[in-house]
This record gives C-alpha cells, sequence and structure tokens, in this order.
C-alpha cells in the first residue's frame, strides 16, 4: 500500500497509508492529511489513486506544491519522489517501504490534527551518551505529570514520537544508536525550563519538556 512520510527540518512527524482513491492535503482540520502551518493553504493539494497510480493535484494553493524541487500541477508520483508544501517534505513511497522514522502514539493532553482531545502526545527522540555503542536504546518513557493524561507513562518504543498539539506546540522525540533527542517542530518548546531553540538536543534521565500546557518528565532506565 503507498504511504506518505511527513518531515520537517529532517525530523519525521507522521506517516499516512494512502487507503481512499482521494486523500486531501492542507493546513484545515477536515482534510486527510493536516499540516498545521500558516505556509499549507487551507486546501492544499489532493492525491488521486488511480489502479495502482497516485496523482498529485495541486489546488490553487498559495505557495505551491513542489516535486523533486520543480513546481507542479498535476502530477504522477514516482517511488521515492520527495513532495514539497511550504517547509514541509513529504517522501512518496509506492510499496509502502520504511521512511526515515516512525510515528509514535501521542501522549494525554495533546490533541489531535483536527484540535480535538487525544490520548496521544507528538515526540521526536534524539542521541544521548547514555546508550552503549552499537547497542540498542534501554527502556525510555516519557512520564504525563499536568494536564488530563497525568499519571500516564508512554513507551518510546517508535523511531520518531511527536508531542504536543497543532496549532500551539508540537516537538518530537526520537530515538538513535546513541539515545534520545527531542527537537521542537511548531510552537514553543521548553526543555528543563527553558525554550528549545532549533537544533535537536540530547535527553538525558529527568529532564523536563513542556509544551502546549501539558508537563511531561523523560525517564531512561
Amino acid at each position: 500500500m503507498p504511504k506518505l512520510i511527513v518531515s520537517i527540518d529532517g525530523v519525521v512527524i507522521k506517516e499516512v497509508r494512502l487507503s481512499k482513491e482521494r486523500t486531501t492535503l492542507g493546513r484545515r482540520p477536515y482534510n486527510d492529511v493536516v499540516i498545521d502551518n500558516l505556509a499549507v493553504s487551507g486546501e492544499h493539494a489532493v492525491l488521486h489513486m488511480i489502479g495502482g497510480d497516485v496523482y498529485i493535484e495541486d489546488l490553487h494553493s498559495t505557495n505551491g506544491t513542489y516535486i523533486n524541487g520543480s513546481p507542479v500541477k498535476k502530477q504522477m508520483l514516482a517511488h521515492q519522489d520527495l513532495v514539497e508544501v511550504g517547509k514541509y517534505k513529504i517522501r512518496f513511497l509506492a510499496r509502502g517501504g520504511v521512511g526515515d522514522g516512525e510515528v509514535a502514539g501521542t501522549v494525554a493532553g495533546a490533541g489531535a490534527p483536527n484540535g480535538s482531545p487525544s490520548d496521544s502526545v507528538p515526540l521526536s527522540v534524539a542521541p544521548t551518551a547514555q546508550m552503549p555503542l552499537g547497542g540498542n536504546a534501554g527502556a525510555a518513557t516519557l512520564r504525563v505529570l499536568s494536564g488530563a493524561g497525568a499519571g500516564r507513562e508512554v513507551a518510546l518504543s517508535k523511531v520518531v514520537t511527536t508531542i504536543g498539539k497543532p496549532g500551539l506546540a508540537v516537538a518530537a522525540v526520537t530515538r538513535r544508536l546513541q539515545g534520545y533527542v527531542v527537537a521542537p517542530i511548531d510552537g514553543d518548546t521548553l526543555l528543563n525550563g527553558e525554550p528549545l531553540g532549533a537544533d535537536a538536543v540530547a535527553l538525558q534521565d529527568g529532564d523536563m519538556l513542556e509544551l502546549g500546557g501539558t508537563r511531561m518528565q523523560f525517564v531512561f532506565s
């Protein structure tokens, strides 16, 4: 089954399998693929699946739709094509192969892409010196300390976990060989009370994350 791997600044934030004949993409919450960013139009583009082929069509968006760096109005997608909308990059995998990362569940207190309540929180993982070279990451979790999901613990078992609420604050926790890192995607994210910059930062056991009014503790054992 074809799928899309959505990323920004090298951090994968979601994975979408294409199972419908028509899949819409845009900033508005009623789209099938919601990208909550002002550079993306409310109804930006649509993907048509006809037999085994997938076509993407720009819906007269303000900033345009690009494939492998070239602007397009309507074009059939080939395996590994890179679609760009705003600052977001969307890798098309015709055979549903594995992308640069996976999307993990969200933690309670964060909102779903359409702004409705959700039991998930988006995160991204980065490397940390606590992990042995060549080994696998230990048992890392996020402990939710405030909000609707207070008291819950979420295992960081995916390569990439996104946390937060689109429109307020979203970050990504990524697992690498050396450990875990966190990187902001949209809005303000605090790490131990200090705003995160543009670059990914290694997480240490006990670090505190805060975004969208929800506080979480990174636990690495």
